[in-house]
């Protein structure tokens, strides 16, 4: 069980704030929309509540998704984009270290109607759905701290945001770490035959993140050469999009190439209504 804390103050965050290029004024005035903390063995999980907080979770991504993946970095050590700023971030500390070792950017369609996703994608028929929506991205957690433990300190915090706005939909872009072709075709094809939702949510891939006839060529593979193996396409599926379509989520059309991150993005969608038994029980999401 977790045990749900009391807001803590914080006192003189500013003055923890290092000056650098960006958007400093923004993240100065950052403010939580939804507020909560859960502890478990010597572990917080709860929404960045302040600046600080807040840069930290932009140092945190800049450290897995800039110099771990792209073995690049930004000038001012964050990585930031414009959703940041209409975001929630939800956050686990190391209690003992006072360390931000995993993070969830989480934005509502309760406080906003814009996306990261649309950047990529043609989502308007997600957008008809009913209910609130809840965009899930830029989750990571740092090397030393990938375990099971870590993992379930964010679903549960993840639950526990999904109860405090009703959430009924679940959606973002998975990636995948590829840009090789015939990797994309196969593990596009495996996951069609497997987890493609209804046409009447199907999304489509924008400007420049179209791959070309991807459709035809991952049914090419599948059903003329001889070189696809459902096994193989399996191991290229990444642990957090498959703890996803395992909890009920579904791809929701063609994947859209990254090139920046050197990365193909699948549209997931999970309707938390018929979320899976056992993942409710697992992470507390009926309580």
């Amino acid at each position: 069980m977790y045990q749900i804390l009391q807001e803590k103050t914080e006192v003189n965050i500013l003055k923890q704030i290092k000056p650098f290029h960006g958007k400093l004024d923004q993240i100065l005035q950052f403010k939580p929309k939804i507020r909560f903390l859960l502890s478990k063995a010597g572990f917080t999980v709860k929404t960045a509540e302040n600046p600080y907080e807040f840069q930290e979770v932009l140092k945190l991504r800049h450290r897995v998704f800039y110099e771990e993946l792209l073995h690049k970095n930004q000038e001012n050590g964050l990585d930031m984009d414009e959703f940041d700023f209409i975001c929630d971030h939800l956050i686990v500390i190391d209690e003992k270290e006072n360390r931000i070792i995993g993070t969830y950017r989480l934005n509502s369609s309760l406080f906003t109607d814009y996306f990261y996703s649309e950047t990529e994608f043609d989502i308007k028929n997600l957008k008809k759905l009913p209910g609130t929506k809840l965009e899930l991205g830029r989750a990571c957690i740092e090397a030393d701290y990938r375990n099971g433990l870590t993992i379930t300190l964010l679903w549960a915090g993840l639950s526990e945001y999904i109860k405090k706005i009703n959430a009924r939909y679940l959606f973002g872009c998975s990636s995948v770490k590829t840009v090789d072709t015939f990797q994309i075709g196969t593990v596009f094809q495996f996951l069609k035959e497997r987890y493609y939702s209804d046409v009447s949510l199907r999304v489509y891939p924008i400007g420049k993140f179209k791959i070309g006839n991807i459709s035809s060529y991952a049914d090419f593979i599948s059903n003329v050469t001889r070189s696809y193996d459902p096994k193989t396409a399996k191991k290229l599926v990444p642990s957090l999009l498959n703890s996803y379509l395992k909890a009920g989520a579904f791809i929701c059309g063609e994947p859209a190439l990254d090139k920046d991150f050197q990365c193909i993005d699948f549209l997931t969608l999970l309707d938390t209504s018929s979320m899976k038994e056992t993942v409710i029980k697992k992470f507390d999401l009926g309580s």
